[in-house]
């Protein structure tokens, strides 16, 4: 028989050559998406090195504690002890947080933190002192003509935090090359493509849960460098509600999230714009319209999603990642936050040499994330559902 060509089943030359019945398409059922990091979106800058820093500054703080185990509820009393004495001068008036009665400083002596005052200053009301309360500076009322006073001034302090270097290798045979693909028209670019799509959801992975090496976290030919990630950053605003509370067994409710959010505003200058949740925790929130709920006998449509929270500290956007830890939601004002790359180091394929019959390659990119005054972010934790 003449050499035709095709390729036929072996069994006889009279049978027709086969054709498979496969759809020209690849279906990808991995989940890949990048919730958080489309939301924050593309930097302003890159990094310009691996140890990566910036500036954080802050106000003379306007408050302390009355730290005297001797006042219970004290009316008349002129003097206390003060947790931080040295935010106070002669002159500030004062109250206590809850309380309308306004206080002269007259005297303060550091070496004793105690404050001597003027009770009722202005014919206001006079309250109970009491050990721990909070006191709150109004303003300093300087004298006419007086002298200057002492500066007093805060220090810029230096945040840090490390790229960390993510990489995965594509290698494909000649023969693969070669071959007509069933849904691929380039078996190397989709590899790349898919190995991008991994590495992209490690970032995003690594921003929320990313953790830097306890020691030389700079890295070194035997340290792995790796960056923080939000979770990490985020100390001051940490709401752990508890079962005596919220006797819904702490599943998260509204009073939770609204008490947060008025925590990180009093406490900072951040505006929260931004809640960060897992799937579980995303339906405790759609679950605050619950009890609002209405439908018409025409409607034929259920709906049960909330995808913005306005409050009065602010609008949020709810955004769902499955990166999550189960019971944590994350409150970011996302103004403050950066997922950089380094400078030149965004995610790429660069070609490997040929050792053989194949085409080899690694996508790598180097990034770190950049948050600004943690105390302007908060998370609650503890969610059981």
């Amino acid at each position: 028989m003449p050499f035709s060509g095709k390729a036929t089943y072996t069994a006889g030359s009279t049978l027709p050559e086969i054709a498979e019945d496969v759809s020209d398409l690849v279906s990808l059922a991995s989940p890949y998406e990048t919730a958080l990091l489309d939301a924050l979106g593309d930097p302003a800058r890159p990094a310009r090195s691996t140890v990566h820093e910036w500036l954080e500054d802050s106000l003379l703080p306007n408050s302390s504690t009355i730290n005297d185990s001797t006042y219970t509820n004290v009316l008349t009393d002129t003097t206390f002890v003060i947790t931080h004495v040295d935010r106070f001068r002669v002159g500030d008036l004062i109250r206590i947080e809850g309380a309308t009665e306004v206080m002269l400083v007259t005297i303060v002596d550091t070496g004793s933190s105690t404050l001597t005052v003027t009770r009722g200053y202005g014919a206001s009301a006079a309250s109970s002192l009491s050990n721990g309360a909070k006191v709150i500076i109004l303003a300093n009322a300087a004298l006419e003509g007086a002298d200057a006073a002492a500066a007093r001034f805060t220090a810029q302090s230096r945040r840090i935090n490390y790229t960390q270097i993510f990489s995965s290798t594509v290698e494909v045979s000649g023969s693969e090359l070669a071959v007509k693909q069933l849904g691929v028209a380039d078996e190397l670019n989709y590899q790349k493509q898919q190995r991008t799509r991994e590495l992209l959801r490690d970032l995003e992975n690594s921003v929320i849960n990313g953790r830097a090496p306890a020691s030389s976290p700079e890295g070194s030919a035997s340290v792995r460098r790796t960056m923080r990630g939000i979770l990490s950053f985020v100390t001051t605003n940490v709401f752990v509600p508890s079962v005596s509370d919220f006797p819904e067994e702490t599943a998260l409710t509204e009073i939770q999230l609204n008490l947060a959010l008025r925590e990180v505003w009093q406490g900072s200058a951040g505006q929260v714009d931004t809640i960060v949740c897992g799937g579980r925790e995303k339906r405790m929130i759609n679950n605050f319209l619950a009890s609002s709920r209405r439908y018409t006998p025409q409607s034929d449509t259920f709906r049960d999603n909330v995808s913005v929270y306005e409050s009065d500290f602010g609008v949020c956007r709810i955004v769902m990642s499955r990166w999550m830890p189960s019971g944590v939601v994350l409150l970011l004002d996302s103004s403050r936050i950066e997922v950089m790359p380094l400078s030149g180091r965004t995610f790429a394929y660069k070609p490997l040499a040929r050792t053989g019959d194949r085409e080899s390659g690694q996508v790598v990119g180097e990034y770190t994330l950049e948050l600004r005054n943690e105390n302007a972010h908060g998370v609650i934790t503890g969610l059981l559902g």
